[in-house]
């Protein structure tokens, strides 16, 4: 098939080693959603993955883990663009954790794919993103090997026939892809169901300024029900989740597809939980990037000190929960997986070791949002697209203390330092320090009493 790699499967495997399975259990869960799907004998249930940075490839790789073995029942597919080079310094880097892993090793032997990983270790051959995922490794995550993986660069043939598309991409690339995705899908009778994992915003400020979700990007790109359209999130790293460090998350969106869809994915490492509070998941889960690069700041700029990281999270967290007041009239309140989320994303995560490089002067500013090795960095437009927003005199809210109503992003101090240091340039990251240590900063309580005790919700933000 043009643009495809098909790896044979007879077994689960995990990071290249066969696992085993409790075949009756699993296979009890694909059953029920075969059944939701109304699919028949012979007709598998087809799921593939759009997009292979990180936590979209493992997350492929985790379903291939529990579910490869069932071909007939189910089939699992990552599509990437083809085309993308490995330079020679990664090259070299994956030729040691190849020869470091006996398991890997031998699989790549087994599977006569072990003498190109040579060939380009000694220069003699360039290898591509998409052929070295089809044997476990993901560019943006070379240290983790995943189980292989069949890989589709054409993505007209990955999605065309899809009953489940997973949404890999970042937020910034979410409205392209699956407008691309949507001329495919003109002549289908049946409705896919679409679950992203992105976690970034756009902003819409004419004719009234809004939010954009990925899962509204989608919903508009595609014409697909938002009732099938849900987001799943929470403290996901995802090479720890691959090595099986415990975890949880929230699949969120409409109760017909989500239960069934929490149970299929839920694994022994990693649970899930279902909620109907779509909004605020998916909005948090651009904030918290937001916020992640102020964390990753404070940490380098403070030699790791506990103590000035605590401050930050008490402001950064009734910041987060104030924005969402002004978007959800009822939101979850932060707590559970969605305050692990934010926790571990300041804690460690791609925004917050860019916060960290940036204030250590080890990368900088001109180099973009987009790392090598890391990936997007989507804090960056994220940061933007909030203060732009919040800084709509049509949004005003009252500001108790100043008894008068201003702009919501000036009871926000951090985001707009936050923007002065990523956006404008206008001052170092130092200044964010100045904004946590400032005299005049009120305790975190009275922004989030702002939030609940006044009627702050404003429906247009969601186009609603």
């Amino acid at each position: 098939m043009v643009g495809s790699e098909e790896v044979v499967m007879s077994h689960a495997y995990s990071n290249g080693l066969i696992q085993s399975t409790n075949g009756s259990s699993v296979e009890e869960k694909v059953d029920e959603l075969r059944r939701i799907f109304g699919k028949a004998d012979g007709d598998p249930l087809r799921i593939v993955g759009v997009g292979a940075g990180a936590w979209g490839s493992v997350f492929v790789a985790m379903l291939q883990d529990a579910y490869g073995n069932l071909r007939k029942k189910v089939q699992i597919r990552i599509w990437r663009r083809a085309g993308r080079d490995v330079d020679k310094a990664t090259a070299e880097h994956l030729f040691e954790v190849i020869n470091s892993r006996e398991d890997v090793l031998r699989r790549l032997i087994r599977r006569c794919a072990y003498l190109k990983y040579v060939e380009a270790r000694l220069g003699d051959r360039t290898l591509h993103a998409d052929e070295i995922l089809k044997d476990g490794f993901c560019s943006n995550m070379i240290d983790t090997p995943l189980c292989p993986l069949k890989v589709v660069t054409n993505l007209q043939e990955a999605v065309w026939d899809a009953d489940i598309v997973i949404n890999g991409l970042p937020s910034t690339e979410t409205r392209d892809v699956f407008q691309e995705i949507s001329r495919y899908w003109k002549e289908r009778i049946t409705v896919p169901v679409i679950i992203s994992l992105a976690k970034g915003i756009e902003a819409e400020l004419g004719p009234e300024p809004r939010i954009v979700t990925p899962t509204q990007m989608i919903n508009k790109a595609t014409g697909i029900p938002i009732e099938n359209i849900l987001y799943l999130g929470g403290p996901n790293i995802a090479s720890e989740i691959y090595n099986r460090e415990y975890a949880n998350a929230r699949i969120c969106g409409a109760e017909k597809w989500r239960k069934a869809l929490a149970r299929f994915l839920r694994q022994p490492h990693f649970i899930v939980w279902d909620n109907g509070d779509l909004v605020t998941h998916e909005v948090m889960g651009g904030l918290k990037n937001v916020y992640a690069i102020g964390a990753g700041m404070v940490a380098a700029l403070t030699n790791e000190s506990a103590t000035s990281k605590s401050v930050y999270f008490a402001h950064c967290t009734s910041e987060m929960i104030f924005i969402t007041h002004l978007l959800a009239e009822g939101p979850e309140k932060l707590a559970g997986p969605l305050l692990a989320d934010t926790y571990v994303t300041l804690l460690k995560g791609r925004n917050a070791w860019y916060g960290q490089k940036l204030a250590k002067g080890e990368i900088n500013l001109e180099m973009g949002d987009s790392i090598k090795g890391k990936g997007m960095i989507q804090g960056v437009s994220a940061v933007k697209a909030f203060y732009e927003l919040l800084s709509q005199s049509s949004l005003n809210v009252f500001h108790p203390d100043e008894n008068k109503h201003v702009a919501p992003v000036e009871l926000c101090p951090l985001l707009k330092t936050l923007y002065k240091i990523l956006i404008m340039r206008e001052v170092s990251s130092e200044a964010i320090l100045q904004a946590l240590r400032d005299e005049t900063m009120n305790d975190p309580r009275d922004r989030i009493e702002i939030a609940q005790s006044h009627a702050i919700y404003r429906p247009s933000l969601l186009g609603q």
